[in-house]
């Protein structure tokens, strides 16, 4: 069967909830409510890292955190990829629609894994993993490694 990677990266201080989903309890996100366990990942470690350098609150905190990267395994055949996402996809702030497509995605528990496209960087992707499907255990992870942000950033 075969498989892609995906990537994430967070603080080690989150490393032990890093596949829980935990995080979108109490923020919302382009693809969630708050309220909802899910887990961001990207289809390389160079996207995750712009993500975060994108998100994150001044850059100077990214040479003073300590984070952690990890791996995971996707099996093809448990990625939902939609023909169409909302057209307003794109929008900063995210917009509504947005977090409803992805709402519906998670309560409806079609798949594990969702594709969606990624803002920072047009032509690539995110994948959106469900912790509360019960496919989740097909997924395989990799422990969480220390990840440095070159200091020039």
């Amino acid at each position: 069967m075969s498989s892609i990677s995906v990537w994430r990266i967070a603080t080690a201080a989150r490393a032990a909830a890093f596949f829980t989903g935990e995080g979108g309890l109490y923020v919302e996100g382009r693809w969630h409510s708050k309220g909802s366990r899910i887990v961001y990942t990207a289809e390389s470690r160079s996207l995750a890292a712009l993500e975060i350098m994108a998100n994150i609150p001044g850059r100077e905190q990214l040479c003073r955190q300590n984070w952690v990267i990890a791996r995971m395994a996707l099996p093809a055949t448990l990625i939902e990829r939609p023909v169409k996402v909302p057209d307003d996809w794109r929008a900063v702030p995210a917009a509504d629609t947005t977090r409803e497509f992805g709402d519906a995605w998670l309560a409806q528990l079609r798949t594990p894994v969702l594709c969606v496209p990624s803002v920072v960087t047009l032509g690539e992707f995110h994948y959106l993993l469900n912790p509360l499907h019960p496919d989740f255990i097909r997924l395989t992870f990799d422990t969480p490694e220390p990840f440095n942000f070159d200091p020039r950033f």
